[in-house]
C-alpha cells in the first residue's frame, strides 16, 4: 500500500467534489473513492508498521490481524502500538467532522453505498450549527437536469430560508443572511437532523488523515528505536 498515493487520491477526490458539488451523482461517485482511500490509508498505516516491526503477516493487513500476529509473537512494542494508535484515533474523531466522517466509513465499510445524498443551500459564510434546507428538483439517473431548474428552485425557497436561519443568526448575534450569500452543496446524512455538507467535510478531514500518518509515523520510529 502507497500511504501517499493515497493521500494524494483523497486530495484529488476533494477537488473533484468541489468541483461537481452540489451534482448527487457526481459527489456519491467521488466520495465513495474518497472514503474508500480513508479506508486504504488505515490499513496502509498498519501495512508499514507490520514491516517495522517484522511481523511478516502475509496476508491483507488490518489492525486486527497486526494484534493477532503481535499477540502470537509477544511483541510488546507492536501492541504498544496499535493501543497508541486506538487512542489516538479516538482523540482525532472527538470533534463533530472527524466523528461524522469515522461514522460515514463506518456505514460505508457494512453497506454497498451511501446514504442519499440531498442538494441543500446554506449560507456562504459558516457558523456552528447553521439552518440548511433541502432542495428537491428532478434528477435522471441521480443527475442535475438542469441548473436553470434548480436556480429556480433555489430562488423560490430562498425567503424560508432566510426567514428561519436570521431568526437564529440573530439570537446568536451572527451577521444576516442575504439572498446573495446563500449557496447549494450536496449534505448527506447519517442521523436525526444532523445533514452533513460533504465538501467541507473532507477538507476538514484531510489534514486529520494526514497528521494521523505523521504521528504514526513517528510512533512506530519511537517504539523500533529508529535513528
Amino acid at each position: 500500500m502507497n500511504i501517499e498515493k493515497e493521500i494524494k487520491k483523497c486530495e484529488i477526490y476533494s477537488k473533484q467534489i468541489k468541483q461537481y458539488d452540489p451534482d448527487p451523482f457526481y459527489v456519491d461517485y467521488f466520495f465513495s473513492k474518497y472514503i474508500s482511500s480513508i479506508n486504504n490509508i488505515i490499513n496502509g498505516i498498519f501495512e508499514e508498521a507490520n514491516i517495522d516491526f517484522g511481523l511478516f503477516i502475509t496476508e491483507k493487513v488490518t489492525q486486527r490481524k497486526f494484534n493477532e500476529k503481535a499477540n502470537l509473537k509477544k511483541d510488546v512494542n507492536a501492541l504498544k502500538f496499535s493501543e497508541w494508535f486506538s487512542t489516538k484515533y479516538k482523540k482525532e474523531h472527538e470533534k463533530p467532522y472527524p466523528n461524522s466522517m469515522k461514522k460515514i466509513c463506518q456505514f460505508k465499510n457494512k453497506n454497498e453505498s451511501l446514504p442519499k445524498i440531498k442538494i441543500m443551500i446554506r449560507a456562504i459564510e459558516r457558523y456552528k450549527n447553521d439552518f440548511n434546507q433541502e432542495i428537491k428538483i428532478d434528477l435522471r439517473n441521480g443527475k442535475i437536469i438542469s441548473k436553470e431548474q434548480l436556480n429556480i428552485e433555489i430562488k423560490r425557497q430562498t425567503p424560508v430560508f432566510l426567514e428561519i436561519i436570521n431568526v437564529k443568526r440573530n439570537e446568536k448575534e451572527e451577521p444576516k443572511v442575504t439572498n446573495k450569500k446563500i449557496i447549494s452543496s450536496a449534505f448527506v446524512n447519517l442521523e436525526k437532523d444532523n445533514d452533513v455538507e460533504i465538501m467541507y467535510l473532507c477538507q476538514i478531514y484531510t489534514p486529520v488523515i494526514r497528521r494521523l500518518i505523521d504521528e504514526s509515523r513517528d510512533e512506530i520510529k519511537k517504539l523500533t528505536n529508529w535513528k
